[in-house]
């Protein structure tokens, strides 16, 4: 009998459904042996508390475009994975305990950067794990493409397009701020996809002045009726960067501001004279049904998830690399951002086309 245990964890995305369908699919259609799969509530939480149920086909028909994920998830930091919990139990040795008593033959783990920290650990402790790429923000390193981000691109995309009647109704400057904390792909793909005319990334520190300046000299090329920035949750100013994280985190609890978005928003009203207005998606950009292509990719990587557990291949991350669906050692891409270079070749063509990055 092989024993299958499967969880979702961090920050739920589309495609999450769509991947762990296709895990079962291809275990189902390949498995040479009888199968059981085990779902664990609440991601790593649910493997600490014993928290699962049986998961069976029925579980997995229709799922294919539901958003979300049918085991619900939660969020369990990595830098506090070592330390008890609030009754002194070693967390790491409980969901072991668990896999040890379920008489698993391995762990599917669909999460981002701090789940494959600790899927990495529980390999590395002897737990047989394999991990799917999970993130909006398409910032783990070993692959080019996250499920989950595509969909994403896309409902950013739209609240950048929806706002450009209404910027250019009014002859205003907008604003809309996109997910993205430590690194910007989401905003610079949004941001080009919906003709935004400045981006900033975390990744790319601003300069207020500069920003005026490409707001000042549309103005005057008498194509500056409106504009549209796109900028990351993460953005910072050329000044906070030189700060120290202490500092920079002591200057963040002092605003006077709900996010930089509208700090960015009083900043060009004063030096400007313009009118700005601050929009923000949030957690839209994480919700409803994944498009078409999150259903194609999320169904590769999960079909080779399934041939994973099949072959008995443990300790890999699956991953996308030129096109390909290929494997990658967990420890190689555990604990590493893949963050947006600021001479990259997509950087370099979005400012052939006129967008600015405040720099």
């Amino acid at each position: 009998m092989l024993r299958i245990g499967m969880l979702t964890s961090g920050g739920d995305c589309q495609a999450l459904n769509a991947t762990m369908r296709a895990i079962y699919k291809s275990v189902a259609h390949n498995a040479k042996e009888p199968f059981e799969f085990y779902g664990f509530q609440d991601g790593y939480k649910g493997l600490m508390y014993n928290k699962y149920r049986m998961l069976t086909g029925d579980d997995f028909t229709g799922i294919l475009t539901v958003g979300g994920t049918i085991l619900g998830t939660s969020r369990v930091p990595f830098k506090d994975i070592r330390k008890p919990d609030e009754n002194g139990n070693d967390k790491v040795e409980m969901m072991k305990h668990t896999y040890n008593e379920l008489e698993l033959d391995c762990l599917v783990v669909l999460g981002g950067n701090g789940s494959l920290k600790t899927a990495n650990l529980l390999s590395q402790e002897g737990l047989n794990v394999i991990a799917m790429p999970k993130t909006i923000d398409n910032d783990l390193w070993g692959t080019d493409m996250t499920f989950g981000f595509q969909s994403a691109v896309d409902i950013a995309t739209r609240a950048i397009d929806e706002i450009h009647t209404t910027a250019s109704s009014h002859g205003r400057v907008f604003i809309v701020e996109i997910m993205g904390h430590k690194t910007g792909w989401l905003p610079l793909n949004a941001g080009i996809a919906g003709g935004a005319d400045i981006i900033l990334l975390p990744e790319i520190p601003y300069s207020m002045d500069k920003i005026v300046e490409v707001i000042e000299k549309k103005k005057t090329n008498n194509a500056g009726r409106f504009m549209i920035l796109a900028v990351a949750e993460g953005a910072i100013s050329q000044e906070d960067k030189k700060l120290s994280k202490k500092e920079y985190k002591k200057q963040l609890q002092n605003y006077m501001f709900p996010s930089v978005s509208y700090k960015l928003a009083a900043e060009i009203e004063e030096r400007t004279g313009r009118e700005v207005r601050v929009t923000v998606p949030g957690h839209t950009q994480r919700g409803g049904m994944p498009d078409a292509y999150d259903r194609v990719f999320a169904s590769r990587l999960g079909s080779e998830g399934g041939r994973m557990i099949c072959e008995g291949a443990f300790g890999f991350m699956v991953a996308y690399r030129n096109r390909e669906i290929v494997r990658v050692p967990l420890e190689d891409a555990a604990g590493k951002l893949k963050l947006v270079q600021p001479d990259s070749t997509i950087i370099n063509e979005a400012r052939m086309l006129g967008i600015s990055f405040g720099d």
